[in-house]
């Protein structure tokens, strides 16, 4: 892919962004299942905690990469599994998209002032950790070097969106959290599957760059 090309795909997707987004029709196309109002609303008496993450996008080799993260095993909801860089909003930060752009530096060591933003998804509900996550989209011109946290981040996985438009790619995975039974779709991603909100945020994205065309 070109500098130019990539510079195209950008100006479209951010175009795109600005439109009216798919939505929860495109984050169930990844939810687990059942599926149930509970997982997409928030309970009033319990206000979900706002948090903001990271998609960011770059060039490499012919086709465009995003960073996923997967956290160490630890005492809470998302032990061990795979996330975009993020997390909740601490009092410096002035919005969302400053949540998302100081959690990228501090978890993977990309600096704010590479990444250019260009919209944002469709916010998330987190039912198991009650959050409401807002995802950023953001743009870098070339490849990084991730520097993970060693507290925060066990390894980095660099998917493209060619593996992640794949369907041979997904699979359903039958998971037990008693007394719950689901089924979860997920991605499969340098041996880790990917699922719950990372995997239904990835869906929207692909959703959205497949309306883009080629």
């Amino acid at each position: 892919m070109t500098s130019e090309s990539f510079q195209l795909f950008t100006d479209r997707l951010s175009d795109r962004l600005r439109e009216p987004l798919p939505g929860r029709y495109a984050q169930e196309l990844m939810a687990p299942r059942p599926i149930s109002e509970s997982r997409f609303k928030e309970n009033p008496a319990q206000p979900a905690r706002p948090g903001g993450v990271m998609v960011l996008l770059y060039p490499k080799d012919g086709d465009i990469y995003l960073p996923l993260m997967k956290r160490p095993v630890y005492e809470g909801a998302h032990s061990g599994q795979v996330s975009f860089p993020g997390g909740k909003v601490e009092k410096q930060d002035k919005n969302l998209v400053d949540t998302a752009l100081r959690e990228t530096h501090e978890e993977i060591g990309v600096l704010p002032h590479d990444i250019q933003v260009i919209g944002q998804l469709s916010e998330l509900f987190i039912i198991a950790s009650n959050f409401k996550v807002f995802p950023t989209v953001g743009i870098l011109k070339n490849e990084p070097d991730f520097i993970p946290d060693e507290r925060e981040v066990d390894r980095v996985l660099l998917p493209n969106l060619s593996h992640l438009k794949d369907s041979n790619n997904r699979g359903m995975k039958t998971m037990k959290f008693p007394p719950y039974t689901i089924n979860s779709p997920y991605f499969d991603v340098e041996g880790e599957i990917v699922w719950g909100a990372t995997a239904m945020i990835l869906s929207e994205l692909i959703h959205i760059v497949e309306d883009l065309g080629s």
